[in-house]
Parts: C-alpha cells; structure tokens; sequence
C-alpha cells in the first residue's frame, strides 16, 4: 500500500495475449514487407520503435497496478488510463504501421470491404462514441468495476475502437480506402470529440458524484466529486488535441488551395500565350 494505494499486479491472460499477438503480427508484417520490398525505405525506425512504445505504454496501464487503481479506487486513474490508450497509444500504433504493412490485408476484397466500411468517418465515430459512452453508464460501468475481465473487455473494446476514429485523419491508407478532403477531415476532427467533451463538461459541473463504488484512501484527503472532476478535466485533453490536429490540416487546405490557383494562373498564362501566338501567325499569314 502507498498512501492508500492498492499495488496488486493486474495479470490479465486475455489483454496480455492481444497484445502479444498484435506485436507478433506487427514483426511477421516487417519481415513479410522487407522480403517482398527490399528496396523499399519507407519503414523506418521510428515506425518500429512508435509502435511497440504504444505496446509497452497499453501494457503498462493494463497490467500493472495502475489498473487496479483505476477499476476500484480513482475514477480520475481510469480516465488518464482511457486517455493514454486512446490518444497516445492509437496515433503511435497508426504511426507505426505505414501502408506497407498494411496495404497486402486490403488485398482480399472481403477484407478490404469491410475495413472500408468500419473506417467511413460517421461509422468510425459512432463506433468509437458509443463504445466509450455506453461503458460509462454508471449501471453498466459498476458492473464492469465489481469483474476484472469484464473492465479489461472494456478498456480493449475502448481502446480498439480508438484506431478506427483516428483512422481517417492518420491512418496510412486512408487514401486508398475512404479519402476525404481537408476541409471534411476538419469537420470530423471537432464534431468527432464533442460527445465525449459533453461527458467531460457532465463529470465536472454535475455537482454530485456519478460513480459510488470506488473506495478512496482517506490519506488523499479527496472527494469523490472532486475525483471525479479531475477525471472530467483529463477527459478534455482530447478535445485539446482535436484541436491541434486540426491545425496542420487547416494549412494543408489553405496549400492545396494556393498550389490550385498558381496551377490555374499558370494555365492561363499558357492560353493567353498560345492565342497570342495564334493571333500573330493569323496576322502573318493575312500580311502575306
């Protein structure tokens, strides 16, 4: 015990072969990808080295105690730990996978389909959205606090649901599976967040204390209102970050629409040339 603290490792056989298997996948994907493409750099070391810190980091607030902590004493430790899967781990493992390793599943037409189909923006969002919300439901989420391999269920279906609404702003085939403009990827960027920003809002300004099971040690000299309340304050990170995400798309826009205009200009140069061409071989022509 550390200041209250319950310190009992979380083995979790489920959560530790997923895993598991997830970086297995990821090391048979490198070596298919550099036996078939060996010429090809675009798998870099910080690829390997983003994905498999997403690895350690999803490991370390799973199977450690910190998990033991957030399901049964700080509602504020399980939302840095929903946090810290969802937007740290997600965009590292995107990060990590360019679309090398990716593109051979999108082979398979039934798989291509179906990935087509669950990383459409609304659907990615709904997924995500309703995933994350319906498990905060204080009946539903009590029961989950009361079985572990019920809260681990949660935490993966959260954090699974995260890499498809991150996939159309940062997944690498993005392109070749949903391509969406800037401007459509800012609008889904701020609407995306705003169910989950209205729960944040819901934890901090509700005046009482939603979830009753957690049993805080006296020695934080802590409510469970004001716990809760920094769990709605961390639950804002992520809008924070929809926020910044949308900046460079917003540039990206405004380059797109500037290489446009130069390629337009640049064409009607050329026309006015060659009708100026035309119009003096026509008067050459008539001079003769």
């Amino acid at each position: 015990m550390l200041d209250g603290l319950s310190l009992p490792w979380s083995w979790h056989p489920g959560t530790l072969i997923i895993l598991l298997v997830m970086s297995l996948l990821y090391v048979l994907g490198l070596r298919r990808a550099r036996r078939r493409y060996p010429e090809d750099a675009s798998i870099k070391v910080s690829h390997i080295a983003a994905f498999f810190a997403a690895i350690l980091i999803a490991a370390f607030v799973l199977l450690t105690p910190v998990d033991t902590i957030a399901r049964t004493q700080l509602f504020s430790v399980h939302m840095a730990q929903a946090i810290i899967l969802t937007t740290l781990c997600t965009p590292l493992i995107l990060y990590g996978s360019p679309a090398i390793l990716l593109r051979p599943l999108i082979e398979f037409p039934v798989i291509r389909t179906i990935v087509r189909l669950l990383t459409m923006p609304l659907v990615a969002s709904v997924i995500f959205n309703l995933s994350f919300l319906l498990w905060h439901v204080p009946k539903f989420y009590e029961v989950a606090q009361q079985n572990e391999t019920l809260y681990q269920i949660e935490m993966l279906n959260i954090f699974l649901a995260s890499l498809l609404n991150w996939w159309p702003l940062i997944g690498s085939l993005r392109e070749e599976v949903n391509r969406m403009a800037y401007p459509l990827q800012m609008l889904y960027a701020f609407f995306d967040g705003q169910p989950v920003d209205i729960f944040a809002f819901v934890l901090v300004f509700s005046g009482v204390a939603i979830y009753k099971l957690y049993l805080i040690p006296p020695q934080l000299h802590m409510s469970a209102f004001a716990d809760q309340t920094v769990a709605g304050a961390l639950l804002l990170i992520p809008g924070l970050i929809d926020l910044v995400v949308m900046t460079p798309l917003f540039f990206r826009w405004l380059g797109q629409i500037e290489e446009r205009t130069r390629l337009a200009d640049q064409r009607r140069q050329e026309e006015a040339y060659e009708e100026e061409e035309e119009y003096e071989e026509e008067e050459e022509e008539a001079s003769k």
